[in-house]
């Protein structure tokens, strides 16, 4: 494999194409007019224009891509996270144009997209599932039936979903109707597929995922897991690895679940497994996501191993050069994705300008980024700036450097979750590990936030008055 395209943008199509530099891989960008002069654009050896900056006009022209890589000689197609990662037909494409995909093969992409699919896959391997439906739900009356067997809250859920859009949480059985009809309408808008399923909704969960690598040649391993429970509407914004909570058996437990999730679709690549955990900690399985993860740093710092370099490896037919036993977890990892989004205001999309954009610096702060001081944050596209990971040889140390790289993290001109990722980090809950996906609505409130904002400018201020005080009296000194 002597070139690569990279079927992305921003800190993604950044980080693939530096591992692919380093393994003497040429690299091949393609971008929008929006991204004109992105960094991932001036990095690469070759680089195409695919249109407009919407992305049905640019990011999701598989033919064009495809049709883009063949004029290019490109052996491989990496196609990052979101756009077309999780696109059955687009590696159907991409395999059918004589070219490899860096990820796993149609079939595996098909069953885990669909929710419901993926449960019948892996029932035969005893995965411990929520209680709930395995076939999709459309009369309200039968959904009724089966809310009041499995007993309320329950959760309605797009088979087709993500990101938490076509997914309600009905409490009694009078909300039940409306809340099914609106989750059908919303999922038909965002996915063209309005199947809904029922699962007994977990209070209090975490979100706990396991990453998996799989060769070509049967061997699988789990590279542990991931604590993703910081999350405001069902999206990540705080990880970290390991988790603070697993035991070794747990972990080892959830290991093999992966594992035979991954089994039970012959799957190929890297991939995660995610589970919800409840306060008693017993796992269920939530879904797989067939791609690298936006979270995947924290566990290339924890393991040592560059996920994309063995996204790679295996695509070119190579046998993984590790076992299960070869591995082990080294320190903890956190990442805080920093978004364009205002901390004070209900996390409200704030696009502008990056006036001033200066990157903290120094051993074991690692930023994964796509944009350089001077460039627009476009409306067209997720809003993360980048994503700011700390390492360190316990969990606590990791929380104090990513308090230090957060102060020393200077943006200017748009609001980001900083301040949020802040605010986390000095949290008792976060501290002491006693949290859960309902983080956000317990703790969090731009009252607070402005509150601890006001503290710390009063702190400064008093300390700033003191260095000047003592420094007035050193220079009244007299001299003798």
């Amino acid at each position: 494999m002597k070139k690569i395209l990279v079927a992305n943008r921003g800190e993604i199509a950044l980080r693939i194409m530096r591992t692919a530099k380093k393994m003497g891989i040429k690299t091949v960008a393609v971008y929008s007019e929006a991204d004109r002069n992105a960094p991932h654009v001036k990095f690469a050896d070759e680089a195409v224009l695919l249109g407009p900056p919407p992305s049905n006009q640019s990011y999701l022209l598989a033919d064009k891509i495809i049709e883009v890589a063949k004029n290019l000689d490109v052996d491989g197609i990496h196609p990052g996270y979101g756009f077309l990662s999780e696109n059955a037909h687009f590696v159907e494409q991409v395999t059918n144009a004589g070219i490899s995909f860096i990820g796993p093969q149609p079939h595996a992409v098909r069953i885990m997209g669909s929710k419901l699919a993926a449960k019948e896959a892996v029932q035969k391997f005893d995965i411990p599932m929520v209680p709930g439906t395995d076939k999709a739900i459309t009369d309200p009356q039968e959904a009724k039936k089966i809310a009041n067997t499995i007993g309320y809250p329950i959760l309605i859920k797009a088979s087709a979903g993500g990101g938490g859009k076509g997914m309600r949480v009905v409490q009694h059985e009078n909300e039940l109707e409306e809340q099914m009809n609106r989750a059908i309408s919303e999922a038909i808008s965002s996915f063209g597929d309005g199947a809904v399923f029922i699962e007994k909704f977990v209070t209090n969960p975490r979100h706990i995922e396991i990453q998996i690598l799989a060769d070509q040649h049967g061997n699988i391993d789990h590279l542990f897991e991931r604590e993703c429970s910081i999350q405001r509407r069902h999206q990540k914004v705080v990880e970290e690895a390991p988790s603070a909570i697993l035991s070794s058996q747990i972990r080892e437990a959830m290991g093999k679940s992966a594992v035979d999730v991954a089994r039970s679709v012959n799957y190929v690549g890297a991939g995660t497994v995610e589970f919800l955990v409840d306060d008693q900690l017993n796992y269920y399985f939530l879904e797989m996501n067939t791609r690298l993860q936006v979270e995947h740093p924290v566990t290339e710092m924890i393991t040592g191993l560059d996920l994309v370099e063995q996204q790679i490896k295996v695509a070119r037919g190579e046998t993984l050069s590790f076992t299960q036993e070869d591995l082990n977890i080294q320190g903890h990892a956190l990442e805080l994705r920093v978004y364009a989004e205002d901390s004070y205001d209900n996390f409200m999309p704030s696009t502008g300008n990056l006036e001033i954009y200066k990157k903290p610096q120094g051993q074991n702060i690692r930023i994964d980024d796509g944009y350089d001081e001077g460039m627009d944050i476009p409306i067209y596209y997720d809003p993360m700036i980048a994503k700011l990971i700390t390492y360190a040889n316990t969990r606590d140390e990791a929380i104090q450097l990513m308090i230090k790289a957060i102060d020393e993290y200077q943006i200017k001109g748009i609001e980001t979750t900083l301040p949020f990722g802040k605010f986390v980090m000095k949290h008792d809950a976060f501290i002491s590990a006693q949290f859960d996906t309902n983080f956000v609505k317990k703790y969090y409130d731009k009252d607070t936030l402005n509150q601890n904002q006001k503290i710390e400018s009063e702190i400064a201020a008093l300390v700033a008055l003191k260095i000047y005080k003592d420094h007035q009296k050193i220079l009244k000194v007299p001299h003798v």
